[in-house]
This record gives C-alpha cells, sequence and structure tokens, in this order.
C-alpha cells in the first residue's frame, strides 16, 4: 500500500486543467447580467459542490466577466493585459504570460539567446563548490554551538546549503559542469551522497521531466491527480489529500523512495549506471551513518544529518511545485502537447530572498534551465535577461509569497477534462479537513 500511495502521488495521468470561477464586485461598465470575477476567491473560501455547473464566461477566454449561464467553466485563462493582471493578483503572481503562439519553437527560442550563455567556465563551477561546502561547513558549525532554540535557524541554514551540492550535481547531470564527462559523473555523485541521492537514476529520471515537461503520464515530476485514483478508495483518498496538503512541502521523500532505488523503473541500458549510483549511496548509508552516531549519538544524527535533509526536501518539494504548478499552466496530454508553450509558457520564475539565491545557485531562474539544460547555473540571470528581451511577454513571473503557495496547496489538486485543477474540497468535503485547514491557516498575503 505504501508502494502505491507513493506511486499515485508523483506518477498521476489525467485530463487538462482549469480552474472554476466566483463572482465579485461588478465594474461600472459591464452589462445587466455580467459580473465582475476573482477567480481564487471561491476556491480558497471552500466551495464544496460536487455538482460541477459553473458561470461561463462572457467573452471566449476572458475572466473579467461572467453570465449567468450553467454550462461547465472554460478554463481560466485571459485575453487582455487587464484579465491577466487581475489573474496574477488573485494567483499571487507578478506576471501571467500570454499564450505562446503555436508556430513557434523551441529552437527559435534558443536561436535569440547569447552564445555565451552555453559557455562552460571552470572557475565559476568550483567557485559554486567552494560556496556550498564552505556554506555547509558553516551550518554544521551553527548546529555545533547553537543553543536549542536557535537550531531550527541552524538547521534552515544548513538545509538550505546543501541543496546547493544538489544544484551541482544537478548541472553535471545535464552536462553543464565540467567539459570533462568523467568529472562530471564523479562531482555529481559525490554531491549526491549528503542527500542519500542515487546520482544515475535522477538524471535518467529527470532527463524525462525536460523532455516532457508538462506532459500528462510522462512528466515525472508533479501532475495533477487523476480522478480515477482518487475516487479509487477511502484509504487512498485520504493519503493524497494529506500528500498534496499539509505534507507537500515535504512529498519528495516519497519521489526520491518510489523513483530511485527499484531497477525495474530503468531501461536495460540504464541498469547497470544505476547499480553504481545505488552502491555508492548504500556505501555511504553503512560508512557514514555509523561514524555519525559513533561521534554524535542517535539525537546527533538526528540533529546534524536527518533535520539538514528534511530542510533540503522542503526546497526540493517547494520549488518543484513553484516552477510548473498554477491554476493557468495546463498539463497536456501528448497528441495536444507542445514543446515550446510547455518550456516557456509552463515554467515559473520565481524571485526568493537573496541568501536562497545564492546558496542554491540560481535554481529558480528556471525558465532558461527548461529553454535549454545545457545552460550552466552560473549563466541562468544573463539567459532569463535575453528571454525577458525577446519572449518576456510570454512568461509567468512571481516573487515567492504567501498567497502564491496557499493557491497552489488548496486549488491545484484533481484533474478534470473539462475544467482544469479541481481542489479536493469540492469533490470530497467531509474527507478535505486538511485543505480547511491549510485555507484557515496559510497567510493571504502577496508580494
Amino acid at each position: 500500500m505504501a508502494s502505491r500511495i507513493a506511486d499515485s502521488l508523483f506518477a498521476f495521468t489525467g485530463p487538462q486543467q482549469c480552474l472554476p470561477r466566483a463572482p465579485q464586485v461588478a465594474h461600472a461598465r459591464l452589462s445587466p447580467g455580467v459580473y465582475a470575477l476573482r477567480p481564487i476567491d471561491l476556491l480558497l473560501r471552500g466551495h464544496t459542490h460536487r455538482r460541477r455547473t459553473f458561470l461561463v464566461p462572457a467573452k471566449k477566454r476572458g475572466v473579467g466577466c461572467i453570465k449567468a449561464v450553467a454550462v461547465p467553466a472554460a478554463p481560466p485563462s485571459a485575453d487582455s493585459a487587464e484579465e491577466r493582471e487581475q489573474l496574477a493578483e488573485s494567483y499571487g503572481f507578478k506576471q501571467i504570460g500570454q499564450d505562446l503562439p503555436d508556430n513557434v519553437t523551441l529552437k527559435d527560442i534558443m536561436d535569440t539567446l547569447p552564445k555565451e550563455v552555453f559557455e562552460i567556465d571552470d572557475v565559476k563551477a568550483w567557485k559554486s563548490v567552494l560556496v556550498s561546502v564552505t556554506s555547509y561547513a558553516l551550518g554544521l558549525f551553527m548546529i555545533a554551538k547553537a543553543p536549542w532554540y536557535l537550531l531550527p535557524l541552524a538547521w534552515a541554514w544548513t538545509g538550505t546549503a546543501v541543496t546547493g551540492f544538489f544544484v551541482i550535481g544537478h548541472d553535471c547531470a545535464h552536462k553543464s559542469f565540467s567539459k570533462n564527462k568523467l568529472v562530471e559523473d564523479i562531482v555529481g555523485t559525490l554531491a549526491f551522497l549528503p542527500l542519500v541521492y542515487p546520482y544515475e537514476p535522477w538524471r535518467f529520471k529527470h532527463d524525462r521531466h525536460h523532455a516532457k515537461t508538462n506532459m500528462l503520464v510522462h512528466d515525472t515530476a508533479w501532475q495533477p491527480v487523476p480522478p480515477e485514483e482518487f475516487d479509487s478508495s477511502p484509504i487512498l483518498r485520504k493519503a493524497i489529500i494529506l500528500g498534496y496538503g499539509p505534507i507537500r512541502p515535504w512529498l519528495s521523500i516519497a519521489h526520491w523512495v518510489n523513483w530511485h532505488f527499484n531497477l525495474r523503473k530503468f531501461r536495460p541500458s540504464e541498469v547497470n549506471r544505476v547499480k553504481i549510483s545505488l552502491a555508492c549511496v548504500f556505501a555511504f548509508m553503512a560508512v557514514g551513518w555509523p561514524l555519525i552516531i559513533y561521534k554524535v549519538g542517535i539525537l546527533g544524527w538526528v540533529k546534524f544529518w536527518l533535520m539538514p535533509w528534511l530542510g533540503y526536501h522542503f526546497w526540493m518539494s517547494t520549488f518543484t511545485m513553484v516552477h510548473h504548478t498554477a491554476p493557468h499552466i495546463p498539463f497536456k496530454p501528448a497528441d495536444e502537447w507542445n514543446a515550446a508553450q510547455a518550456q516557456l509558457n509552463g515554467t515559473v520564475h520565481c524571485d526568493y530572498p537573496s541568501w536562497i539565491e545564492i546558496l542554491c545557485h540560481d535554481i529558480n531562474v528556471h525558465i532558461p534551465h527548461h529553454i535549454s539544460p545545457r545552460i550552466p547555473s552560473y549563466n541562468l540571470r544573463a539567459a532569463h535577461e535575453s528571454i525577458q528581451e525577446n519572449w518576456g511577454k510570454y512568461t509567468n513571473l512571481a516573487t515567492w509569497n504567501w498567497r502564491l503557495m496557499k493557491t497552489i496547496m488548496t486549488v491545484c489538486h484533481v484533474y478534470d477534462k473539462e475544467e482544469n485543477y479541481v481542489p479536493f474540497d469540492r469533490l470530497a468535503p467531509e474527507e478535505s479537513q486538511p485543505i480547511t485547514f491549510l485555507k484557515k491557516a496559510m497567510p493571504d498575503y502577496a508580494a
């Protein structure tokens, strides 16, 4: 059952996403019977009708007004700048991009990037290693010296610092760390060891995420919950609600367990490299953990390793969540999927506090990384500036804020063919107390 729950929480299938709308105070210029709209309000307050009858937009895809007609709702997109601005404000975004034209290809976008952003600089690459090693060592020192009431701050710093190790391994996996593949394999494997993350299994699965970003079934990162999984059994439904609710910021742990240690999930050509990575991880656990326990005891293992590791998984979950999850960003079946739209329109640039950006090597400057994973992390900002100059009107931009997280965690749940994301508390209100709690407990502040 545990394996099934983990599989259900991370390997979902389902139709396209959409979001119901909520009436608000009408603008003076609107016609009688037509009402102004802020789409997120009804969902954040907790609309729980099981029957899917909604109000239809007056415009084909507008969100500014609706007519009182009981037919299925259109997707929560917007045609005008004003409508996109209203939608962005309600979701916690700075900007919601226009739809990218169908005839634009990923190569068209890549061709506008300066050649310099693809260049590997060994000095900058090893400087990032120095930053992560130094900040992680500082974090361990803080944990050792901090009084108990400051330990949460020390754990937060150390968990963020060790996330930098992951980003270094991430660059190695994308061949953007060094021109020497052997160096990349060694550095990537070593960088992942403190996280007990097997490097090669992660690399194989992550490559598929880039090849199939926001493609239903095939994307190996976050997917909407399919209705058939949600309705399959009461026990699984409760597990999914908890997983996509309060424990969602740590759900990458289930992904780590479920996707990276089972040889049957890999192609025959991948298995030998997977075995080497697994051997390295198990060796670290067999040698490193006992050494930690021998030196500082079980509680010391919790204090120095487990708590920073949980901090890393917090960032792993929330970063990947924010990068591709929003009510207006669609997952599409393979026959409707468009690479350029998925990578440019379907990826979010989110600004975090500077210390997080530095320790995590700009991993949240994420749009250029999805245009080309070969761009080294230290060149992502230059690539982002170029994308903003040439394609800025199509990009989704945010600064981390509570409204953004509240929208994702209380709205973006079950997939529906005629809508987008359907919240748990609309489909199973009597079992959705965790979502009700989040709606009441999470602030609604926007940046």
